[in-house]
């Protein structure tokens, strides 16, 4: 990768935030989000300050690493209970699911920091690669004129990757893990419970070693999407697998011959 460009991206982003003077990081513990935080709380100090929200989305042990990531860096950092979240519309999952999310879950950061003080001009992750994903959460960042600085430095993944390598971050090659309601198709139900069996199930297949999985939910269909060249690994233990996700209730697991693909569950929008 070219240093040069990574350089002068990274001073980009550095001057971005350095006019900004004080920050409120919505931050996820993510590889994006971590980055940001880093590299906000290197320049700003204290003037950075880091937000989570407990969403059930969020598996309880990524937030536990996101308080223990935040911990580290040193950056002030914040927890918004999921009692102070509307969640009410969720289960249903509308085809602008991802936007309305955004925005409840944003101004409810907005109120947080109204409430206990917090200053600061609100930031969050979307990176340069973003823009080429079906992104409607982004319009909602938009819309409350929150800024996106990796975005606007033109920051990719793998940039973002390296440049976290290079800072010593551990999460730098982290596999991306988006909403767990990205697993169901618009119009499904979603539940807590039916969130949970997700995450158990990617859980028992990424302890074969696999990163980038998505059990994909269709009623009582488990459909695995894992890059082509790990399907060995998925042939050598499919009785393993079969028997462990349907002890989680599934009636049938597959295999999606198609391999990974990011946001196979948007085709119909």
């Amino acid at each position: 990768m070219n240093q040069k460009l990574l350089d002068t991206k990274l001073e980009e982003l550095t001057n971005i935030i350095l006019k900004l003077k004080k920050v409120v990081i919505a931050f996820s513990g993510g590889v994006d989000s971590t980055f940001l935080a880093t590299i906000s709380y290197q320049i700003l100090g204290d003037n950075a300050t880091a937000i989570t929200i407990d969403i059930p989305q969020l598996p309880q042990d990524e937030l536990e690493e996101a308080k223990h990531i935040a911990a580290d860096l040193g950056i002030p950092h914040y927890i918004v209970d999921r009692d102070q979240i509307d969640v009410s519309w969720f289960e249903n999952n509308p085809k602008d699911r991802c936007y309305i999310c955004k925005k409840i879950n944003l101004n409810a950061v907005v109120k947080f920091c109204q409430e206990k003080g917090i200053e600061g001009v609100m930031i969050e992750g979307t990176n340069f690669d973003d823009l080429d994903d079906y992104r409607p959460g982004f319009q909602a960042v938009k819309e409350l004129g929150i800024r996106s600085p990796l975005l606007e430095a033109k920051i990719t993944k793998n940039e973002i990757r390296q440049l976290s390598k290079q800072l010593g971050l551990n999460c730098w090659d982290k596999p991306s893990s988006p909403c767990l309601a990205t697993r169901f198709p618009f119009g499904e139900k979603i539940t807590p419970e039916k969130l949970n069996i997700v995450y158990e199930a990617e859980k028992i297949l990424k302890a074969l070693g696999l990163k980038d999985v998505r059990v994909r939910v269709h009623g009582k269909i488990a459909r695995i999407e894992i890059a082509k060249q790990h399907f060995d690994i998925i042939f050598k233990e499919t009785g393993k697998i079969t028997d462990e996700l349907k002890a989680l209730g599934f009636e049938f697991v597959t295999l999606d011959l198609s391999g990974y693909r990011k946001g196979s569950m948007n085709r119909e929008i």
